[in-house]
């Protein structure tokens, strides 16, 4: 179950009680009359099925209470109740099923903004892919993809585009379209350093080596960038979070990346060009896929005139 904290002007506070009492699918409701200081008001709190929290939020008009006050969503973690069994059995559907878009955009908007973090991360996992290419390892490769933090950004493009935020995927499409550039340079500074130092041999990459797959781009490498952003996707708005390390792994961007930067330092104009091509068909292959798992998931549940257009704050 999720747990709503609500924070709103006395106004509106009943309001949100009858709309939170008629629903099946909530459970444990507590009010404290002006428990709310700072943004003055009462505050609301009360559990609800997972399946059950988009119809709420509507019905309560999360929108509404986000610009007068606050709506906090969180897990309720491990609850022992026999009132939430009831709840979760009268709201329809499956909590692994419930896509609940407040919390997708929100998250979602936190994951893709361009800070130093993100830089950072972009980074260090860009100069471990050229360590992985010059070194010929694809443990080393391997560590660069779960390090990339890009999966945040293009997973905010595909839920700004489907929920026609396009304030999100302004600010997602900036991330990558700077932090991509940056960490290559970045990159490209320490493989020159490493050139200079004689730890990167200056005559060429290696035609056949065990990380080859990152600049061999073809088809293969579309069906994997759909499977993994369809996956990555479905870890999000189901909550299983751990099936994004799977999706980390399975996607080259990162090493495209790493990879297209060693080769324009050697001069192997060949492998550059297809460690870019092999980066661009990944990016667009996992969010068209994205988008498309939250198109028809939004069908499926018959949100299509439910979801929030709200722009960002």
């Amino acid at each position: 179950m999720l747990h709503l904290r609500i924070i709103c002007p006395a106004e509106h506070t009943d309001r949100v009680l009858a709309d939170a009492r008629s629903h099946p699918g909530t459970a444990h409701l507590v009010v404290v009359r002006g428990g709310a200081l700072d943004p003055a008001g009462d505050l609301v709190e009360f559990d609800v099925a997972r399946e059950a929290a988009d119809d709420v939020l509507a019905a309560i008009g999360s929108s509404e209470l986000a610009a007068v006050g606050a709506v906090t969503i969180t897990e309720a973690g491990t609850t022992l109740s026999q009132r939430a069994e009831r709840a979760e059995e009268a709201a329809p559907g499956d909590g692994d099923d419930a896509v609940v878009w407040d919390e997708l955009i929100a998250r979602t908007g936190e994951e893709c903004r361009l800070n130093a973090t993100f830089l950072t991360f972009l980074s260090i996992a860009c100069v471990l892919a050229a360590v992985g290419v010059v070194t010929d390892s694809p443990v080393t490769i391997v560590g660069a993809m779960v390090v990339g933090p890009e999966f945040g950004p293009l997973a905010a493009i595909a839920v700004g585009l489907v929920s026609r935020r396009w304030l999100l995927v302004r600010r997602a499409s900036v991330a990558l379209a700077v932090g991509f550039p940056a960490a290559m340079v970045v990159t490209a500074v320490a493989a020159l350093l490493g050139e200079w130092t004689g730890l990167i041999d200056r005559l060429s990459l290696p035609a056949v080596s065990q990380v080859a797959f990152v600049y061999q781009v073809g088809w293969s490498s579309l069906i994997v960038s759909l499977l993994a952003g369809a996956a990555g996707m479905l870890s999000l708005t189901s909550a299983k979070s751990a099936v994004l390390v799977g999706v980390f792994i399975s996607v080259t961007t990162v090493p495209a990346a790493g990879y297209a930067v060693v080769a324009a330092t050697l001069g192997d104009w060949a492998q550059c060009f297809g460690s870019v091509a092999q980066l661009v068909v990944n990016l667009v292959g996992i969010v068209v896929s994205a988008a498309a798992v939250l198109v028809l998931r939004r069908r499926r549940a018959g949100l299509a005139d439910r979801v929030p257009t709200r722009e960002m704050r």
